[in-house]
């Protein structure tokens, strides 16, 4: 089961979450519908150990139809039931399990709600109409779910009843977040090795941002069983890892990611997010590995594809950048922020008019970004393209932005060079006001140039 569920405060998203409340419901009922529920299925629905010679033989028919997943044949089966006897709780039951397996689900509710008025005390019958008005957005569907939680199940009692637990938390979840906490407690009390209460439980205080109590209940998932490697025990790591991601603590995630990615090594998205927490540690060889093995399993993820990018960058390795960011600027011609990264990987390997022309694309594919048109005036000044790195820089001021200070000097030099050393002075005074001593070199120059240009204006 999964749903996207992102975050996070150190830069990365988190791994995908199971949780989706209706996925889950449906996996419920189909437990509850299932051979896997209780060990007859329906026959053992009877809590009253009705002897079989009592029921009319359509029944005992109709639920060997249902074992063959025969839902048509039994339905007819169960009709003829019913024409005998209209109030039996057992034939509507079974015949609301027939017509859910032929995907009848008003017919289903309506086959259940008989079974249930004609003998409210069964468990089953409460569980199963509760599940399927939950499938509906049924608003009746509490009404059940609290009952089957007051019931006896036929058969493995407290697993049944954890189930019926499970399930109402589930559904408190967005209305009566506080009954849903206690229903899973109590689903936890029944079924102690079910790491799913938990699970379910740090998700919702995730999803509230209470994010200690949720780590608490993933701990207490993982301590059920801590050398397991169940899906449902690694599901527990990673919601795990999520919060001490949310909460900056990149050095307990890190173990945690290590132990999931070896438990699952064909998971890209474990993979991803090692990398990403490795990074935001600064050990970016470890990081640009881990985000390898990644996109060798999951090549398509286009967002991988750009975190590398830009991990390659940051680490220097301008030439692995150009090369990462290449194929993303081909499958996304008009993706500003690809072109502005392939042009930073170029403008550091002085490949000036390529970074050029990507620069210029950034800028004309968003125009409201500020930092490119410094990038790009960069790119100008270096290709000689003196007019281009003027306007660049205009463009930029147009946009109300603040301008650092080597700016002016790009800007001045740029009209010294265009012979207009009035404004060339202006912007060389403006430079040398600004920068305090953080480019010495270019302090220098302007100095210099001041020198030799100011005399003209006189």
């Amino acid at each position: 089961m999964a749903s996207g569920k992102t975050i996070v405060d150190c830069g990365a998203a988190a791994i995908p979450a199971r949780h989706h409340h209706n996925v889950l419901v449906n996996a419920v009922l189909l437990l509850v519908l299932s051979a896997g529920a209780f060990p007859q299925t329906h026959t053992t629905v009877r809590h009253y150990k009705e002897a079989v010679d009592e029921q009319p033989p359509e029944i005992a028919q109709a639920e060997e139809a249902i074992q063959k997943n025969d839902f048509a044949g039994a339905e007819t089966l169960l009709k003829k039931a019913l024409e005998k006897d209209p109030n039996n709780y057992q034939a509507w039951f079974d015949l609301g399990f027939a017509l859910n397996g032929l995907n009848r689900a008003d017919e289903s509710i309506a086959a259940y709600r008989k079974s249930v008025a004609a003998k409210p005390e069964v468990f089953e019958s409460n569980l199963n109409l509760g599940l399927m008005l939950v499938r509906a957005n049924n608003p009746e569907a509490e009404q059940f779910l609290r009952a089957a939680t007051t019931l006896k199940p036929t058969a493995h009692i407290e697993e049944g009843q954890a189930r019926a637990w499970l399930a109402l938390a589930h559904l408190l979840e967005e209305k009566k977040p506080e009954d849903a906490f206690e229903a899973y407690r109590k689903a936890s009390e029944l079924s102690p090795k079910d790491l799913e209460p938990h699970i379910s439980a740090g998700l919702l205080h995730e999803r509230r941002k209470e994010f200690s109590d949720a780590e608490v209940e993933y701990k207490q998932a993982l301590a059920v069983d801590p050398h397991s490697t169940s899906p449902q025990s690694t599901e527990a790591a990673i919601g795990l890892t999520n919060i001490y991601m949310k909460s900056g603590r990149l050095g307990d995630a890190e173990p945690l990611l290590r132990r999931l990615a070896a438990e699952r090594p064909e998971d890209a998205g474990i993979h991803l997010q090692l990398g990403r927490v490795l990074a935001a540690q600064d050990k970016k060889d470890d990081a640009i590995a881990e985000m390898q093995t990644a996109l060798k399993l999951a090549p398509a993820d286009s967002d991988a594809q750009h975190e590398l990018a830009d991990l390659f960058a940051s680490a220097g390795k301008n030439d692995l950048a150009e090369a990462a960011y290449r194929p993303l600027v081909a499958a996304h011609p008009n993706d500003a922020e690809f072109h502005r990264g392939l042009g930073q990987a170029l403008l550091r390997q002085k490949k000036f008019p390529e970074a050029q022309k990507e620069l210029l694309a950034a800028v004309r594919l968003k125009r409201d970004w500020p930092e490119v048109y410094v990038d790009l005036a960069f790119a100008a000044s270096e290709n000689k393209n003196y007019d281009l790195t003027i306007r660049a820089l205009n463009g930029r001021t147009l946009l109300n932005a603040e301008m650092p200070a080597v700016c002016y000097f790009l800007r001045a030099s740029a009209y010294d060079h265009l012979r207009d050393y009035k404004q060339a002075a202006v912007d060389y005074h403006q430079f040398l006001n600004s920068d305090k001593g953080k480019n010495p070199d270019q302090e220098w120059q302007a100095t210099h140039r001041l020198i030799a240009i100011e005399p003209k204006k006189r």
